[in-house]
């Protein structure tokens, strides 16, 4: 993929990120960063992309025309989708956006609709996941915090699986996942907890499900890692593994946080959070090089056309 066609993938990602026009600002916050951060040294300017979505110096159409071919079209659909789907349903802003989006992306409506009722039955899967009985609430004194731990690690190592996959809903399959396992935690210290806490917990620690997508699919568009949607591992697992230790210790860190948080009877002030936070997030960057095998050898075992079946079943 040229540099043009990712500058306007971007850009059309960035649109969707802001286009239901009520963004939280921790989310905003997170955005700018990840544009100031994502690629130094990249002749993208990805800081300027940001303003420029920011202060509408850009419209759709304008984006569209970049995009030469009906694979990265294609591509711009799926990713803007995700980004949309990624903190749960859409709103009517945003349904309107993509409707706009795809008429400007010249697609047909049928495989259009197809992939996003496919994204939106990922994004709104049920926190109870089929088929596995979670923790039971109880005594404190009675959690099984060992089994805690490696529930923490199996969502971080298949979090990290899915991060090597090319397609635009493997990476938003995390999502769903991560709120899965801190409703699940949160269950095992007696809170039952609705999406919108848990956003906003993950918002707190400053990794807002917008942003998570938009970063995690920006590496694997500068890194080369998207240059078409015919399935497989492009690039080879290794060219994915920065992309995957990024998501497998954010998984690691939120899960090992919202622990700590609900043991504590959520009397965890916010900086407090945000810095255990950090420094569990540094642990499990380096614990990912120990488990990289097992990651891939998961990563080979996802059928990816079950995606919305595997998270339904997490």
């Amino acid at each position: 993929m040229i540099e043009q066609e990712q500058k306007s993938v971007l850009t059309i990602c960035l649109m969707a990120a802001f286009a239901d026009g009520n963004k939280d600002e921790r989310e905003r916050a997170q955005i700018r960063r990840i544009s100031e951060s994502l690629a130094p040294g990249s002749a993208i300017d990805l800081p300027k992309l940001y303003q420029d979505v920011l202060l509408k110096r850009q419209t759709l159409e304008d984006a569209a025309t970049g995009l030469t071919n009906h694979e990265s079209r294609q591509l711009a659909y799926e990713m803007a989708v995700c980004v949309c789907d990624a903190d749960g349903a859409q709103s009517e802003a945003e349904a309107a956006f993509l409707d706009h989006l795809r008429v400007a992306l010249a697609l047909d409506v049928k495989p259009a609709q197809a992939f996003a009722k496919e994204a939106a039955e990922i994004a709104n899967s049920p926190l109870d996941a089929e088929g596995v009985q979670a923790p039971v609430a109880g005594a404190q004194s009675a959690v099984d915090t060992a089994e805690l731990d490696k529930m923490v690690l199996n969502y971080s190592i298949l979090n990290g699986a899915l991060e090597l996959l090319p397609q635009s809903l493997a990476s938003m399959a995390i999502l769903p996942m991560q709120m899965k396992m801190v409703f699940r935690i949160g269950k095992t210290y007696g809170y039952e907890l609705d999406r919108g806490h848990i956003k906003d917990f993950a918002a707190t620690l400053g990794v807002g499900l917008t942003g998570q997508y938009v970063e995690q699919m920006g590496r694997k568009l500068i890194g080369g890692l998207l240059k078409n949607l015919g399935g497989g591992m492009l690039g080879g697992l290794g060219g994915a593994a920065i992309g995957s230790s990024f998501s497998f210790a954010t998984t690691y860190a939120l899960g090992q946080v919202a622990k700590q948080y609900y043991a504590g009877g959520r009397t965890i002030d916010v900086n407090q959070l945000k810095q255990v936070f950090t420094s569990l997030l540094e642990q499990g960057k380096s614990m990912q090089t120990r488990y990289s095998g097992e990651i891939e050898q998961k990563a080979r075992t996802i059928d990816v056309s079950q995606i919305a079946q595997l998270v339904r079943q997490q």
